[in-house]
């Protein structure tokens, strides 16, 4: 079999819709690998990792479920080569593509080492736009073009505009565009937000905590419990539990901070969001609907679609827009090392 194009998936990418597996065809070859490279550039949580590498080798496990040819390398496979190139230039030597296919990263560090993969490996490498945010990164820049300063609360007033998500006739539903104030309530001391959904580790799950707890001892964080969702079916289940449970009092309480209510009305989606099991449209239109059927008050459904549509919107937009320079922006001319009580948490807060 002729291998006409490899299309690597990153593990936060993992969409079936994704740019990257558009056109796929029968004889093309999804390339997914837990490397070092990514994992331990700097050391990210435990649970992280854990969340990361399951969600990934389920995904995989779906697609070949669909028929759909995957090499997928495991970070303990002795044939491990430790980089995404690394990956990319065995296989290539192995199935001599005619190209490879990918969707743009979410860091600045990895676009940079992709745009050098063509020359190092003597191939066609296509880096495809991210189409999953409402806003493209030309759609910022185009924005942001001649502005003094860049404002979330004006970028997102133009995304529901264009989105027409909360508007009647091009003016905000209910009269204002932002319900931030009716979202500082104080919590009654009885208040029993609901408890989280969580999930039992699978067989694959377990098998990565194990791995985790191995390889990655040195980095931060507890790994046990590990209740989140590694699935797009399990995802999805927490979206549904959310519109019906919390989101009627999520803007009610959404600053507040309850000692032993660790979670109160937040969706916790954000993970699902970012690693792609979850679409953006897909949380913002749950919540519509939940207003549209009198579930949720429009406070609440208005500060979670902020949440989605300004704030996650505008920071990508923003980060692309500033970086490089961004990372060693210092605008607060701050020079002093951070006090023990930032590293150790022994505060009276």
């Amino acid at each position: 079999m002729v291998t006409q194009t490899i299309r690597l998936v990153l593990g936060d990418q993992l969409d079936r819709e994704l740019s990257a597996l558009q056109d796929l065809g029968p004889n093309d070859l999804v390339l997914m690998a837990e490397v070092r490279e990514e994992a331990t550039y700097v050391k990210h949580h435990k649970k992280k990792i854990a969340f990361l590498f399951s969600a990934m080798r389920h995904f995989a496990q779906a697609l070949k479920d669909d028929g759909i040819i995957v090499r997928y390398r495991s970070y303990d496979c002795p044939n491990n080569q430790g980089s995404l190139l690394g990956e990319l230039r065995e296989l290539i030597e192995e199935l001599q593509p005619e190209r490879v296919v990918v969707t743009h990263p979410g860091e600045y560090r990895l676009l940079k080492s992709m745009q050098q993969w063509s020359s190092q490996l003597k191939v066609e490498v296509e880096i495809r736009e991210d189409s999953r945010f409402y806003a493209s990164l030309g759609e910022f820049e185009q924005w942001a073009q001649g502005r003094k300063t860049l404002r979330m609360e004006y970028f997102y007033r133009q995304m529901r505009q264009q989105h027409r998500i909360l508007v009647d006739d091009k003016q905000p539903t209910g009269g204002q565009w932002n319900y931030d104030t009716e979202n500082r309530e104080s919590p009654p001391a009885d208040l029993k937000p609901p408890i989280a959904l969580g999930f039992k580790p699978d067989t694959t799950t377990q098998a990565v905590l194990e791995l985790v707890e191995s390889e990655f001892a040195d980095h931060f964080g507890e790994l046990l419990p590990f209740k989140f969702g590694v699935t797009r079916a399990q995802a999805l289940q927490v979206l549904e539990y959310f519109i019906k449970t919390r989101l009627a009092e999520f803007g009610r309480f959404q600053d507040a901070m309850v000692t032993d209510e660790p979670w109160m009305y937040h969706s916790l989606i954000s993970f699902y969001l970012n690693c792609g099991l979850l679409r953006p449209q897909e949380a913002v239109d749950a919540a519509l609907a939940a207003y549209e059927q009198q579930q949720a008050p429009l406070n609440s459904v208005e500060g979670f679609v902020r949440q989605i549509l300004g704030w996650r919107e505008f920071i990508r937009g923003f980060y692309w827009l500033k970086m490089p320079e961004l990372k060693h922006a210092n605008t607060l001319n701050a020079k002093r090392k951070l006090p023990e009580l930032y590293w150790g948490g022994a505060t009276k807060m």
